[in-house]
């Protein structure tokens, strides 16, 4: 089983792309390929530019993946209660090539922050338009306080709350093979 994992930040110290990629390591028998999204630049969408440019290599690498994937789990980082630029941008462009983002792909929902909210905000939207956007949400979970129950040296989640609903979350996508 194949897992797509990135954290919607292109920060190089993504706490949500160390998120991400903690989890799917709890998938079992997962093949884990993890994106960074600074790796998808882009201009900013407007439908003037996409008229003149069509969709850009770079969108369509990303939705790619998706497709090439059996699985998705996606942290989202908040920024100002919503999604960051980097991934809104990257997100829209995706959905000029299909509104289905997603792919129908079996989606794990995470969201992490420094703070006690865990980024819940930005993971309420996400959660509230995912089926819009053909994720087969299986689970969403945020995590509070990201330093208090991340470990660094490990990169793993060492607070047990947060870890038991990481692993029930991984454990949905385990079982889109089953089925």
């Amino acid at each position: 089983m194949k897992i797509l994992a990135f954290g919607a930040s292109n920060s190089k110290a993504s706490i949500n792309k160390s998120l991400a990629r903690f989890t799917a390591t709890l998938v079992p028998h997962a093949e884990i390929e993890v994106l960074d999204l600074a790796d998808y630049d882009l201009p900013i969408f407007s439908t003037d530019l996409e008229a003149q440019i069509g969709h850009p290599p770079a969108a369509l690498a990303f939705f790619d993946r998706i497709g090439a994937a059996d699985g998705v789990i996606v942290s989202f980082a908040e920024h100002n209660g919503s999604y960051s630029a980097a991934y809104k941008n990257l997100f829209d462009w995706a959905s000029r090539i299909d509104p289905k983002v997603f792919q129908d792909k079996p989606t794990v929902y995470l969201s992490t922050s420094p703070g006690p909210g865990g980024a819940g905000s930005v993971l309420a939207a996400a959660k509230g338009s995912a089926r819009f956007f053909g994720a087969d949400l299986r689970a969403a979970v945020s995590v509070a306080s990201f330093y208090d129950a991340f470990d660094s040296e490990t990169g793993s989640i060492t607070e047990p709350t947060a870890l038991a609903a990481l692993t029930a979350a991984a454990e949905t996508l385990a079982l889109a093979e089953v089925a």
